[in-house]
Order: structure tokens, then C-alpha cells, then sequence
């Protein structure tokens, strides 16, 4: 069995971590922390759990026990994966950071995104950025991998086709994108209790969202030169699931951009890209590890819309860690995520 040590289990990406891996056939789940409540059993605080987790408490983080564990999952706020990473990477366990410590590979920016210096920055050279559908062959050797974000997620899956053929104008990429409440966290936060945030919607950090440079980051990447990147998220009264409405200008309308996506995508297990003509819908996705896309050129024009949706605390965050476990130990990718989503 794989030994699994989760630093920061009490936040939503943590259960959730924690329902994916007790399905899966060959995780066990060590060593699960938390210095706030040490001494707690997992399943009186996740009564969901219960079944699965009876005997693991939480326990205050402890290299030894945790460097003792084949991989370590951080699911923890942003700054505290730099301070233990480093002494966990001298011993033989993988660390896989579900925080944005290791996202952004140019520390000076992520230091003025995040609002304080980087912690280590003599690590993000070999942090890998894991994102299977691109990075899938570096996973496989990474011994620190960066899970990414939710809303780069959804956006890159659904424009990176469309670069990578150099058929978007890098330079005016429009990403307008829905998020549910639950990606805000499980803390206090007034904005995303339910009676503030039900029966309303409203965009936010227009001026700059800290997953803007993520994003442009990865499109870099696929397009190999600058892009003009505007994103603009919203809060949506749902509590799971991210809808990214995404524009590009084509400059070869001859391609057939159906054929184009379902090739690029063909043998991902997590992606699919709907028939044409479709509008993929958030529910479709509660609950499982796959992002669902469909591509559309209204009235024939030279403007591309892609619609990629994605379960913000599975394929955007949780899911697609136990993603990259299974990539990088050299197992069957699907392993522990290959359940439907869940209707209604």
C-alpha cells in the first residue's frame, strides 16, 4: 500500500482528498495533520468519513513521520508548503502542493501576487506544474509537484488547443469565468456565507486575480511567445463547480476546430470534449475528475467561444492531485477517480 501523509487536512480540499483516497485501492492515509485540532478523530469532524477513518486523528506535522510516508499532500493555505518542503524533499517522499506555493515559476512575481517573499525560491526549478494533459512525462520523475489552481484549470484545458495549433491571437485571449462558493474555503469569510451569497452574482478582482498570472503562465507555454490575457472571475450561488467562458479570435477559419479539440484531447482520460453544438453544465461534473469542453464559432465568425466546466475541489483541486499521484508512481492514471459525477 502507499503510504499518504496529508498536511492540512480540515479545509474542503483536504476532505476531499480524503473521500478520493479511500477509494482508491492502493492509498492509505497515514498521517493526517492539523496543530488546531491535534488529538481529533477525522470522522467526528467529517461525519461523511466515518467508515473509512475511525482511528486517524489529526496530529500536529512532524517531518519524521511525515517523511516516513511515500507521498506527502499539502492542503493548506499559501506560504506554509515553503517553510516544510525542503526538509521533506531530503527524505525519500514526494510532495504534491495543492496550494499556489510552487505554482509560478518567477518568485519575485508570486511574491507580488501573494503579498510576501517567497519562502523557496531554490526549489521552483525543480517544482513541476502538474497539469497531466501538458506535463504528463516531467510528473513522472517529479519529486515536487504543483497541483494547479481551479480556474486555470478550466481556462487552460479549454484554450490550450486552440495556441498550441497557433490558431488563437495570443494577444487578446478573454477568460470569463464562474466559480462556486466553496472555492473561497472553508474559513470565515462573510462574502461566501449562504444568505450573502445566495440569489446573487457578482464578479470580483477585476483590476487582478491572483490565478491571472497562472494562467498566462500556461499559455505562455503553449503558444511559445507573450499573450494578452483578460480574466475576470465571478462568485456564483452554487457551492461546487467552475463554468469558463472563453474567447479567441481564429486567424484560419478553415480548421476544423471539433476535430481539432477531439484529436488534441483523444487520449486524456479526464477530458471530454462534448459533440458539437453542446453546452456542458457544472453538475455534469459534481463530484468527478473530469473537465467537459465544447468549442462553438458563433454565426461562422472569426470568434471562438470554448466552454470548459470542471468540479473546482475534484478536477480543480483534489482529483487532479490524486492525478499526478498515480502519474508520478507509475500507476494506472484513472486509479480512485473513475466514478461518475454525481446527479442531480
Amino acid at each position: 500500500m502507499i503510504k499518504i501523509g496529508i498536511v492540512g487536512g480540515t479545509g474542503y480540499t483536504g476532505v476531499e482528498l480524503l473521500r478520493l483516497l479511500a477509494q482508491h485501492p492502493q492509498a492509505h492515509v497515514e498521517v493526517i495533520t492539523s496543530r488546531s485540532e491535534e488529538g481529533q478523530r477525522v470522522a467526528d469532524m467529517y461525519p461523511n468519513l466515518r467508515g473509512h477513518y475511525d482511528n486517524l486523528k489529526f496530529s500536529v506535522p512532524d517531518v519524521t513521520a511525515l517523511g516516513a510516508c511515500d507521498v506527502v499532500f499539502f492542503a493548506t493555505p499559501h506560504g506554509v508548503a515553503h517553510a516544510m518542503a525542503g526538509e521533506l524533499l531530503s527524505t525519500s517522499t514526494r510532495i504534491i502542493d495543492l496550494s499556489a506555493d510552487f505554482r509560478l515559476k518567477d518568485s519575485e512575481e508570486w511574491s507580488r501576487w501573494y503579498g510576501q517573499p517567497h519562502g523557496a525560491p531554490e526549489l521552483l526549478e525543480t517544482a513541476v506544474y502538474g497539469l497531466p494533459e501538458v506535463n504528463r512525462e516531467a510528473i513522472r520523475t517529479a519529486r515536487l509537484i504543483a497541483v494547479p489552481g481551479c480556474y486555470p484549470t478550466a481556462a487552460q484545458l479549454g484554450l490550450i488547443p486552440l495556441l498550441e495549433a497557433g490558431l488563437a491571437d495570443p494577444a487578446r485571449i478573454i477568460a470569463d469565468c464562474k466559480s462556486g462558493v466553496s472555492g473561497a474555503g472553508r474559513g470565515t469569510n462573510l462574502g461566501s456565507l449562504f444568505c450573502e451569497s445566495t440569489e446573487s452574482m457578482k464578479a470580483y478582482a477585476v483590476a487582478g486575480h491572483r490565478h491571472l498570472p497562472e494562467i498566462s503562465q500556461g499559455l505562455r507555454q503553449a503558444v511559445g511567445g507573450p499573450v494578452g490575457l483578460t480574466f475576470v472571475p465571478h462568485l456564483t450561488p452554487m457551492i461546487r463547480g467552475i463554468h469558463a467562458t472563453l474567447y479567441s479570435t481564429v486567424v484560419d477559419h478553415s480548421v476544423d476546430l471539433q476535430a481539432l479539440f477531439e484529436q488534441r484531447y483523444a487520449n486524456e482520460p479526464f477530458v471530454d470534449v462534448m459533440p458539437a453544438g453542446s453546452h456542458p453544465e457544472t453538475r455534469s461534473v459534481r463530484g468527478a475528475n473530469v473537465c467537459r469542453i465544447a468549442v462553438h464559432r458563433p454565426q461562422g465568425g472569426d470568434l471562438v467561444v470554448v466552454l470548459s466546466v470542471i468540479d473546482n475541489l475534484v478536477k480543480g483541486a483534489s482529483g487532479q492531485a490524486v492525478q499526478n499521484m498515480n502519474i508520478a508512481l507509475g500507476l494506472d492514471e484513472t486509479l480512485g477517480l473513475s466514478h461518475p459525477a454525481l446527479m442531480p
